[in-house]
């Protein structure tokens, strides 16, 4: 059934309490509104606050006061990491001018230009800018929940279900069997499920080095394959195997009883982690922003969206052509789109959209990966102009300073997320 755009999701989300409500002073100031406070929405609010200096009132609404990054939450999972480190606030976002919301957007209604929260009221804006991240398709799996999720956790919104997973995990039986389902395209993260596998791989080698990992993949191939592949015989041998889609189908999965049922063979687990296929922020969808694929077209120039040129749409919700959907994606197009707002709102000159991305990945201790690209505008899509990747005959040092080089960009993209 499609959504009018006048409609909420109601009951589907829970309300959460307000910090701070938009401010009343300035009120005569053109106002942008950004849903969602990640990678996307986060930088999209602070740039438009601190560019156009004053003269934009910015109101930022994200239901939570700690995000946690889905980004280096695989480190957490492989005992580099702590859940603290990948905790932000936006106390700093605040500070800087932009008036942060703690609750639910549950629709928009884009004639009276304004956004429902969940908590109550409406917000309205001039121009909005939509960063809601994924939701899940739980009927893509069959057998899978949203109550299953609990058993055979996705793990691919960061935070509680992080620790669920890595609990579990740490719980296995000595040779006990870790059973992972990626996603199918499109998703969040290409290589996140890899060095997910990666990342377990390394805790069981130190906890528990005769389980065993089976991945039963949907796809025939993944990003940074060989790089991988090579880096789980080097570092994790007999350890993983992996199963290509195009020979194997997982038909059905039994939380209940910590069953994937594979070519209609039960494979008793004692730790899955399922990953659903995904779609567009439900926000996305009650607005009216997505069309068949669950996914928001948008004009690659500005990121405003095909279905409304008065909002823009950021990150994994988008279609953005031969861009990934990743954290580096979701920041560097909200610098294009927060120009856009800047230009359409106050008369500022805008520049020519120019996008970038890098993922990184780590295999094992100091073994660092990365594969990146440049893009730029055209009508259709944001199309790839230029790319790399890492090599399979790096040396220990090549991958030590990749991996380094990871831990610098974090630390920068969350300070210019998050202030």
């Amino acid at each position: 059934m499609k959504l009018n755009r006048r409609e909420t999701l109601g009951g589907a989300l829970a309300a959460s309490a307000v910090l701070s409500a938009p401010a009343a002073i300035g009120a005569a100031r053109p106002k942008a509104v950004v849903i969602g406070g990640g990678a996307g929405g986060g930088t999209a609010a602070r740039y438009i606050a601190k560019d156009s200096k004053g003269e934009i009132d910015v109101t930022l609404i994200e239901p939570s006061r700690t995000y946690y990054t889905c980004f280096f939450s695989n480190l957490y999972i492989g005992g580099f990491r702590t859940l603290d480190s990948i905790a932000h606030s936006y106390g700093t976002i605040a500070r800087q001018g932009v008036n942060v919301v703690h609750d639910w957007a549950t629709g928009v209604d884009r004639d009276a230009k304004t956004v429902a929260l969940a908590g109550g009221g409406n917000v309205p804006y001039d121009r909005l800018v939509v960063a809601p991240g994924i939701d899940f398709r739980w009927d893509s799996i069959p057998g899978y929940s949203l109550a299953g999720q609990h058993a055979m956790p996705h793990a691919w919104k960061a935070g509680s279900q992080t620790e669920l997973l890595k609990a579990q995990i740490e719980s296995m039986p000595e040779g006990g069997l870790f059973v992972m389902v990626p996603p199918p395209n499109p998703y969040r993260c290409p290589p996140g499920p890899y060095e997910r596998v990666s990342m377990v791989a390394h805790l069981l080698k130190e906890k528990n080095p005769s389980a065993k990992i089976m991945v039963f993949d949907p796809k025939a191939k993944f990003s940074k394959q060989t790089l991988f592949e090579n880096g789980w015989a080097a570092h994790y041998p007999d350890m993983v195997e992996w199963i290509d889609g195009e020979f194997s189908t997982v038909e059905e999965v039994r939380p209940e009883t910590m069953e994937v049922v594979v070519d209609g063979e039960p494979v008793k687990a004692d730790a899955a982690n399922v990953i659903p296929a995904q779609k567009a922020g439900l926000v996305a969808e009650a607005a009216g922003l997505t069309d068949d694929s669950g996914f928001c077209p948008i004009v690659p120039a500005t990121m405003q969206s095909r279905m409304d040129e008065n909002i823009h749409v950021l990150g994994d919700a988008t279609i953005a052509g031969d861009m990934p959907k990743s954290a580096y994606s979701a920041n560097s197009q909200a610098k294009v789109a927060a120009m856009s707002v800047r230009a359409s709102l106050t008369g500022s000159k805008a520049f020519p959209a120019r996008f970038a991305n890098t993922c990184w990945s780590l295999i094992a201790t100091d073994d660092g990966v990365k594969v990146g690209a440049r893009y730029e505008a055209t009508e259709d899509k944001i199309a790839k102009t230029e790319g790399f990747i890492s090599q399979t005959d790096e040396d220990a040092a090549t991958r030590k300073a990749t991996y380094d080089e990871s831990l610098g960009w974090y630390e920068g993209i969350t300070a210019d997320i998050f202030g």
